[in-house]
């Protein structure tokens, strides 16, 4: 049976999702405040992976979805995603030794079982300080370089919604929906009120905000977290992933258009809060980046910052769940959560709701 699907949200889980309802012959109409990938979905730190370090938190499920769908996305626009190498310098007195590296690359490395990229491997002090001069060199062990993938977000985002738009959808922009309801029924900021065979709340950081103010309980609770992002004018030929000093979390240096792309960081916030990247994250990343390159001009050309729906389930957002949950309530659909990188897996769990 074919029906008539409005979906609320063209960031990147939005747009895949009508994309392939609308390869299966569904009426799609999207709804959106701004323009496509105009917020969260590209303001990413650039990647498509599986989540290394998502692997300290257990999230094994994640990961293989994650390292699947990171390969799907070489395979379908190789004009726009690419892998990237990446190293993991290790020194006396990492968060963690060569051995807990080496056995979550290998376990990433056998989820993956990539044709796109290589193993990861261990490379000698001698070696890495012989490619990377400007790299400290005060207890450095050696490192390991892994692979995972690069792309341009909004490139590939907007790639995404012409692949939709000539499937059939009709994507409606500047259009703010202020109510949703389980009977399908949606209405506009501007008064006007549509009904729909399936309704999908899938706004992103917005999504349990519309629900609640439609007055629509869900099971689960966002955690609005802010990762913010700066690009320095050096030009940047390794990517990186690196431990901040005296802590666990782990921030990429990462080259983006010539430049260096640091990032990112997590800092919880208010939905009408400004999403922009503050003085004091700005810092942050400069002495975390500073610690292993101190040679570093560190002339910062710009900075971003996206807001993360994560699923509320840990006091330390670092700690915080990547995975993404969907709710129903009659023809109603609510998708919290997601990464970039799962955007199509997601998608289609979102089409077997609809279609069940």
């Amino acid at each position: 049976m074919l029906l008539d699907i409005g979906i609320v949200g063209a960031g990147i889980n939005g747009m895949c999702s009508a994309w392939l309802l609308a390869q299966d012959g569904h009426r799609v109409t999207v709804y959106e405040q701004q323009a496509p990938m105009a917020a969260t979905s590209s303001a990413s730190s650039k990647l498509l992976h599986g989540g290394l370090r998502y692997l300290e938190n257990l999230e094994f499920r994640l990961v293989k979805e994650a390292l699947t769908e990171r390969d799907a996305w070489f395979a379908r626009a190789p004009h726009l995603a690419k892998p990237l190498e990446l190293l993991i310098p290790v020194y006396r007195g990492s968060q963690r030794s060569r051995w807990q590296y080496a056995l979550g690359l290998m376990l990433y490395d056998g989820m993956a079982r990539s044709k796109f990229v290589p193993r990861c491997q261990w490379h000698d002090r001698a070696s890495v300080l012989a490619n990377h001069p400007t790299l400290k060199a005060e207890g450095l062990k050696g490192a390991y370089s892994f692979w995972d993938g690069q792309m341009d977000d909004h490139a590939l985002g907007l790639w995404v919604t012409e692949q939709a738009v000539f499937a059939g959808v009709q994507l409606k922009t500047a259009v703010q929906v202020n109510q949703i309801s389980p009977d399908g029924k949606l209405q506009t900021q501007s008064g006007e009120s549509v009904r729909h065979d399936r309704l999908l709340n899938i706004a992103g950081p917005w999504a349990h905000s519309l629900a609640e103010s439609s007055g629509i309980q869900l099971n689960h609770q966002l955690d609005l977290v802010r990762g913010s992002h700066i690009v320095l004018k050096d030009s940047c030929q390794q990517a990186w992933l690196l431990e901040v000093h005296g802590e666990k979390r782990i921030f990429f240096v990462l080259p983006w258009q010539g430049k260096t792309l640091l990032g990112t960081t997590e800092v919880r916030q208010e939905l009408h809060e400004p999403t922009r990247c503050s003085t004091a994250e700005r810092e942050y990343l400069l002495q975390a980046y500073r610690h292993y390159f101190p040679k570093s001009q560190c002339e910062i050309e710009s900075d971003f910052a996206g807001l993360r729906p994560l699923i509320k389930s840990a006091a330390n957002p670092t700690q915080a769940t990547r995975e993404y949950v969907i709710e129903q309530q009659g023809q109603l659909i609510t998708v919290l959560g997601g990464k970039w990188t799962t955007s199509m897996a997601l998608a289609r769990k979102v089409r077997e709701k609809v279609i069940h």
